[in-house]
């Protein structure tokens, strides 16, 4: 018998740099169980550099990434999202689309790598810092026993990992 497999959306206002590298880290990560995606309620429409030379340093493939917006994610003929998270702050306080299917939801806000400021070096370890968080979130997710955790449960603990 085959496990469930589950979808999961990140967004970030932009999808330029977190959602995408959040994207990115899941499907490698979990290819056979999770399918993930991101997208953003105004996205920048290009994937900021350092996020894919991230993503390379962690050697993660990542050049079919694009930015796009979370309006392909609302339409009827879009796959059923099993959960969504939010990575940024103004994404989390935005009025999202209804989401087909009900799924679980919750805020894994994390700083944005691309406003830091300075010198390269200081902006590629912002861009390093936000993909190790958002591993340690995403590892933290696939411990857990979906199967035999009930509605109520599984949100208390997607959210409580979002405060990790």
């Amino acid at each position: 018998m085959n496990p469930k497999s589950y979808n999961v959306l990140f967004i970030c206002t932009h999808n330029s740099a977190r959602s995408i590298m959040a994207e990115a880290l899941l499907n490698h990560v979990a290819p056979a169980h999770f399918k993930a995606f991101s997208a953003g309620s105004q996205p920048r429409g290009e994937v900021h550099p350092l996020a894919l030379q991230t993503l390379e340093r962690m050697s993660i493939q990542a050049e079919q990434a694009r930015s796009k917006s979370w309006e392909e994610f609302a339409a009827p003929d879009a796959p059923a999202m099993d959960f969504v998270f939010t990575v940024c702050d103004n994404a989390a306080g935005e009025v999202c689309p209804v989401w087909p299917g009900q799924p679980m939801t919750a805020h894994w806000g994390v700083p944005d790598p691309s406003d830091m400021r300075g010198s390269e070096e200081i902006q590629a370890k912002a861009f390093w810092e936000c993909a190790v968080t958002l591993k340690r979130r995403i590892d933290l997710m696939l411990a857990l026993p979906l199967a035999s955790l009930d509605k109520l449960a599984l949100q208390r603990e997607i959210t409580d990992i979002g405060r990790r």
